[in-house]
């Protein structure tokens, strides 16, 4: 169920957002399984677990605004943007977000916050500069779709588990290179066995988690500019402004880039400045370009036929 009135529910992310869930929840309970039968103590497993999850969930609106150097801003700080979003929540006849301003040259938007009561709509500096005001609509139109869907929650849970994983996967090659594994006791070659047991699992963990949290993040972002383009009605204008933010992208200094490309997975477009197939296109977290256009255009075509 969406949040929103006028923004209808798409049961292929509902589905996907659902298995993501269940396959998340199965990890979990594999990874709890592991270090207790590794010897760590069950009460300290889930009390750590539970509230590593809670902060993350909790807190996952503060960590992203404070990690992309947003601030929540009222309507006189910007008129604009609350004026596009106040008409914008009125068409979709949904709950207004929190707004709040990126200052960043990296032209881009984001959505975060574990429910509706607590969400927020970011949009950086660089990309208000750019856009003119009906594609500054069109993609907020997109990130209010985010927050009427839900998918930011599951989104933040499932990045979450791989994120425990690939600290876990950190700490036993630094534990390894220093060292742990040289003594040739049986009690520490046992000791080895379980590290190199925990550091195999934590790898097809985060493995796991990567692939099912990218899967979701590309089938939700298709989802978005659906939904977006419907409420706003001009799936070209989405398009155009698509086209205009990723050729912008490329004039940003690849630091900020880099900077920007832990929170790739929540904005309107990825930070990467390079085109064509490589690593990073085969493991976005966004469908290509060409495909997003390709779903607008039709989409265009299908607003234009008569009743």
């Amino acid at each position: 169920m969406t949040t929103a009135r006028n923004i209808p529910n798409d049961r292929g992310l509902s589905l996907r957002m659902f298995v993501t869930g269940l396959l998340i929840v199965l990890l979990y309970g594999a990874v709890i399984g592991l270090l207790i039968a590794v010897g760590i103590s069950y009460s300290i497993v889930l009390v750590l677990a539970a509230g590593l999850l809670f902060a993350q969930y909790w807190f996952s609106d503060k960590i992203a605004l404070f990690g992309m150097g947003g601030r929540i801003v009222t309507r006189e700080q910007a008129p604009q943007l609350h004026g596009a979003i106040d008409r914008l929540c009125a068409m979709a006849d949904m709950k207004k977000p929190r707004v709040a301003v990126a200052d960043t040259d990296v032209p881009n938007a984001f959505a975060t916050g574990r429910s509706p009561n607590s969400a927020v709509v970011c949009a950086t500096t660089g990309l208000m500069r750019r856009l003119d005001e009906p594609e500054l609509e069109a993609v907020l139109a997109h990130e209010l779709s985010h927050v009427a869907h839900r998918d930011v929650a599951v989104m933040t849970i499932a990045s979450f588990l791989g994120m425990v994983a690939g600290m876990i996967t950190r700490i036993m090659l630094w534990t390894g290179l220093m060292g742990g594994f040289g003594n040739d006791s049986n009690d520490n070659q046992n000791a080895a066995l379980v590290e190199l047991a925990v550091l195999a699992v934590s790898v097809v963990v985060y493995a796991i988690s990567f692939l099912l949290t990218m899967a979701l993040s590309r089938y939700r972002e298709l989802a978005a500019d659906r939904s977006g383009a419907i409420l706003t009605g001009q799936p070209s204008i989405l398009a155009s402004a698509l086209v205009k933010v990723t050729g912008e992208m490329s004039r940003i200094p690849t630091r900020d880039l880099r900077s920007a490309e832990s929170f790739n997975a929540f904005f309107f477009t990825p930070a990467i400045a390079k085109s064509g197939v490589s690593l990073s296109t085969l493991f976005s977290t966004h469908p290509s370009l060409d495909q997003r256009l390709a779903q607008l255009a039709r989409i265009e075509a299908e607003l234009g036929k008569p009743s």
